[in-house]
């Protein structure tokens, strides 16, 4: 087989595409996605073999491969989940974070510092405490005073 023989197959398989795609530009598609599966699989075909019964038949194969793919597909929204993809309004909780902002804001840096790293950013006590220089139990009370602090700036009570 010779890239010239394939080339000269290509008006063949452009026909032969058309019969199982009518729009022009997706036989094309067809027709290039054969030609790419034929050229990567150059080693399987066998001298002898009629090099455009072999190349329909890759593509016939690769229509039916396409078109099975196309089948399992959902296009559109299934029913009843339209009502699973709607989101509640958020101005309520902008809102809130603001004002939570604010108050973080407002704490002495050490106390914001310490909330940060541990309610924020999930480091643990040790962590916070080597970065700080001090022992955990320091750690352990900037956080608690800062949740007190944040908590009254929010108008919250401490249960």
């Amino acid at each position: 087989m010779s890239g010239e023989q394939v080339v000269d197959l290509i008006p063949a398989m452009r026909a032969f595409a058309r019969r199982f795609c009518p729009i022009q530009d997706d036989a094309d598609d067809l027709v290039q996605e054969t030609l790419a599966r034929a050229i990567s699989s150059m080693d399987q075909y066998q001298e002898g073999t009629r090099l455009k019964s072999w190349l329909f038949t890759i593509m016939r194969n690769t229509f039916s491969t396409n078109y099975r793919k196309r089948q399992r597909e959902i296009i559109g929204i299934p029913a009843g989940m339209e009502d699973s993809l709607t989101c509640p309004a958020t101005q309520e909780w902008l809102c809130q974070s603001k004002a939570v902002r604010d108050a973080i804001l407002k704490l002495p840096d050490a106390h914001r510092d310490v909330l940060i790293r541990i309610a924020v950013l999930g480091e643990s006590y040790d962590e916070t405490a080597a970065l700080w220089g001090c022992p955990v139990g320091t750690v352990k009370s900037r956080l608690s005073r800062a949740r007190e602090r944040l908590k009254a700036e929010l108008g919250e009570t401490a249960h």
